[in-house]
């Protein structure tokens, strides 16, 4: 566990904005507690949306992954998704903001378990519920830099 939560925090931040794929999708981090991370996204039309002009699936499911490995992070835990399901509930509408709050649920030293909630921002609407795997492949370290 790292010590100083605050400086992963801000480690955590800085590595996800320059994170390619996470800026193609605009997913930006709303707030990151001890093993507890919040995410946001925007659904713009073109972009993120399919042809029925609602959410693309991928980009939900590509939100919900991503909040769950920075949930896992919050931990000091450098990690990859070996195992992912996404249930759909809802359709995301295009110009809205979305959100995934991913919760460890179990940390351990191999194998780490998270869920993750997509809601729509504006009206609190379950969009959709996912759960993933992550095996666990090293530690972040106070004061390692990422360039």
């Amino acid at each position: 566990m790292v010590n100083n939560i605050e400086w992963l925090k801000e480690h955590l931040k800085n590595i996800y904005d320059r994170n390619p794929y996470v800026r193609l999708l605009q997913m930006s981090i709303a707030k990151i507690e001890e093993g507890r991370a919040e995410l946001t996204m925007p659904v713009i039309y073109g972009k993120h949306t399919n042809l029925y002009g609602v959410a693309h699936g991928g980009a939900l499911a590509s939100l919900a992954d991503t909040a769950m490995g920075v949930a896992c992070a919050t931990l000091g835990n450098r990690v990859v998704t070996i195992d992912m399901n996404i249930n759909y509930i809802r359709g995301a509408q295009q110009q809205s903001v979305v959100k995934a709050v991913g919760t460890v649920v179990h940390k351990g030293k191999s194998t780490m378990v998270v869920e993750a909630d997509v809601r729509d921002c504006a009206e609190d609407i379950l969009l959709a519920k996912a759960r993933g795997t992550f095996f666990v492949i090293g530690a972040f370290e106070k004061g390692e830099h990422h360039d």
